[in-house]
Formats: structure tokens, sequence, C-alpha cells
């Protein structure tokens, strides 16, 4: 079975780099875009077991980009994970309502990442 492949989307490069580094380590193939339409054009390519996402990006947002993935035929049942610095419940709320499988926010061990990311995998029958 091939190493699961994450997509990160994640506007700010230094975060970016650093969960691709951490998710790299613990041996899965990452794809890394810079923003959420870069996401939404990249996952019916690659065809990610999982999203990892932000949601405040330029261009389109991390919620705009779920929804926009959960309503293509390719990529629906791709899980989402959002990255944000904020956690206010409504904001949490929006994004379980568009679909993800879960919202963590930054910052957060690397540790914890993994761990989220293996369950979420392992749920799935990716892992």
């Amino acid at each position: 079975m091939r190493e699961p492949l994450i997509l990160v989307a994640e506007d700010e490069r230094d975060i970016r780099e650093l969960i691709v580094f951490t998710l790299q380590i613990a041996g899965f193939n990452v794809v890394e875009v810079p923003n959420g339409e870069e996401a939404v054009k990249k996952a019916p390519e690659v065809k990610p077991d999982l999203i990892l996402m932000d949601v405040r990006m330029p261009k389109m947002t991390g919620f705009e980009a779920c929804k926009a993935l959960k309503q293509q035929e390719t990529t629906k049942d791709i899980p989402v994970i959002f990255l944000s610095a904020k956690g206010q419940e409504t904001e949490i709320n929006t994004g379980l309502d568009l679909g993800a499988e879960e919202y963590f926010l930054k910052p957060f061990a690397p540790d914890d990442l993994i761990k989220r990311v293996n369950k979420i995998l392992t749920k799935y029958g990716k892992l």
C-alpha cells in the first residue's frame, strides 16, 4: 500500500513548511499549495487521502475551498482538516457544517498533528 498523500493548503510559508516537514518525517507524501483556489485545482489531479487547510487564505478561504471540493464528485469524499489560529465556536461550527472532519487550532505540537492525521486516515481506511 502506498504512503498516504496529504494536500496542505496554507498561505503562510513558514507554517506550511513546518507542516510539510512534520508530515514527511512521519512518512507521508505531501503536496503543498499556497491558497484555497490552488487546493481546489490540485485536489482532483493528485487525489489526496486527506487535505489540511488553513481557514484564512487569499484568493479563496479554506471554507470556500472546502465547499467547492465537497461539491465535486472526484473530491467530495476526501476528509478535510481545517487549521486556524481562531477558535471561536461559530467558526468551528461553520467548518464542520461544510463537511470538515476536524478543526485544528494553531499553534499545535507536531506530534498532535500526526496523531490526528493518523486517526482520520485510519477511520477512512487509508492507513
